[in-house]
């Protein structure tokens, strides 16, 4: 890989002894992985223990041997599965590589906690903090852009994740509706990059000599927002994907510099994660020793007195009676769950449910205000995608377990015919057990509801 100079020349310094390790590692392939969701149904290939996911059983016929558990972690596996798969399509698994899976681990939040993904596009993080906390607390996952805001929502969908609210926001603007709010905040930070170029050479070409130090300096503004947020006795967990210790250790020394209350949490060195430079706390992700990309994390807590969670005064129900009742008649008739823990909101004809305990968001910009239920259309309510994929078979009335062939010829945008038993009206389709949306059957044909955005050709 052809690599600048002065990068080469910085990292030999730094490196001594292991630099020929590190350089070599450029040219060596990518290491590919995955998570798997713990919110949706396991296939054969993997078991759940308490709440760690174990290495699937030996397999007689190798169906499972591609796939080998990541060390110490709960959720990673090194590996790949197509993102036209079962497993991809209805959320099953995650694909990740292992670097970017140890900020979540690092952060794993408790149940019941609020939680904020600062820079949350494409997904990967907020999925992996949505695992931890199990549909429980509120998960706030904001992204800066609107492209990719829009991403980070079609992930979160699939996940199947019902407690989380996705903005398009600034820093600045969130820390004025979320003072102190905060019980964990990840900030995986804008960065130089540099721990992605084996993966993505093309960010080699945004490089100099100094765009660490003009990043670290736009990672500082961003932290003194986030750090507004967060609520006393809360955790910051400040992670890039560069090895310029311009925005890593500079950056810890200047939040301890500046924010005396923050105390630096030691991090385990396992599974080749390496300590940072003179901070022995942090931990860094080096090619030649940890098999991944580029990794820097920092787990910092706030040593104040822990105070009582603040009290938000929660929103209300918009909905007409008109809305009220096509919605309890669909859910008494096709749902066997309540999903009563929220706040029912429309926007336009687009019903969500948002969690409890949030502060009035009207001020930002919203790109998904918690689960999506559906849409009002004239004298009815249609269900959504992402009810589909959040709710399990035993939470539905009707379901409908369809084979590889159905699956192909759905998300292709084909009707499909079933001679199975199976109500007329609104079914949930499942494949492998999990949810892959609401489609109608009448009379035997399953019309098709799956977004034509999201459809392909297998």
């Amino acid at each position: 890989m052809d690599l600048p100079v002065e990068f080469l020349e910085k990292y030999k310094k730094i490196l001594g002894e292991e630099f020929a390790a590190f350089h070599a590692s450029f040219d060596q392939p990518v290491q590919t992985a995955f998570r798997v969701n713990p919110l949706k149904e396991l296939d054969e290939r993997f078991r759940v223990a308490k709440d760690l996911l174990i290495s699937p059983p030996n397999s007689t016929d190798g169906s499972v041997s591609k796939f080998e558990k990541i060390p110490k972690q709960h959720f990673g596996y090194y590996g790949k599965i197509s993102g036209k798969s079962i497993e991809h399509v209805t959320g099953l698994i995650y694909s990740q590589e292992p670097a970017a899976q140890v900020v979540g681990e690092v952060a794993a939040p408790k149940k019941g906690m609020r939680v904020l993904d600062l820079c949350a596009a494409p997904g990967g993080k907020s999925t992996h903090l949505a695992s931890f906390l199990e549909n429980t607390g509120i998960l706030v996952s904001n992204e800066i852009s609107n492209k990719r805001s829009k991403i980070l929502v079609e992930n979160s969908e699939r996940f199947g994740s019902r407690n989380t609210i996705v903005l398009n926001e600034q820093p600045e603007r969130l820390a004025r509706v979320f003072p102190a709010y905060f019980d964990l905040i990840v900030l995986d930070a804008p960065c130089s990059g540099e721990g992605m170029f084996r993966k993505n050479p093309s960010a080699i070409q945004y490089w100099t000599e100094n765009y660490p130090a003009e990043c670290a300096e736009l990672q500082r503004a961003i932290i003194t927002e986030a750090l507004k947020m967060l609520a006393p006795g809360g955790h910051l967990i400040y992670s890039t994907c560069t090895w310029a210790p311009e925005e890593n250790e500079a950056n810890i020394r200047w939040i301890l510099e500046n924010y005396p209350e923050l105390a630096l949490q030691d991090i385990p060195k396992t599974n080749g994660l390496q300590a940072g430079l003179n901070m022995p706390e942090v931990v860094r992700c080096w090619p030649h020793r940890f098999r991944g990309e580029g990794q820097f994390v920092a787990h910092l807590v706030d040593t104040g007195k822990k105070l009582e969670t603040l009290k938000v005064k929660s929103g209300k129900s918009n909905l007409t009676r008109e809305q009220v009742q096509l919605w309890e008649d669909f859910s008494h008739r096709y749902l066997l769950t309540e999903l009563s823990a929220g706040i029912l909101q429309v926007f336009g004809d687009q019903l969500y449910l948002l969690p409890d305990g949030l502060p009035d968001l009207s001020s930002l910009k919203i790109a998904r205000n918690g689960l999506h239920l559906g849409v009002f259309k004239k004298k009815r309510f249609e269900p959504s995608l992402a009810l589909g994929m959040a709710l399990k078979p035993a939470e539905v009335t009707t379901s409908l377990e369809i084979s590889e062939e159905q699956f192909q010829n759905y998300v292709s945008g084909a009707t499909f015919a079933t001679d199975k038993a199976v109500s007329k009206g609104w079914v949930q389709l499942t494949v492998g057990g999990n949810g892959l949306g609401f489609a109608k059957n009448v009379n035997g044909i399953i019309k098709n509801y799956f977004p034509k955005g999201l459809r392909f050709i297998s």
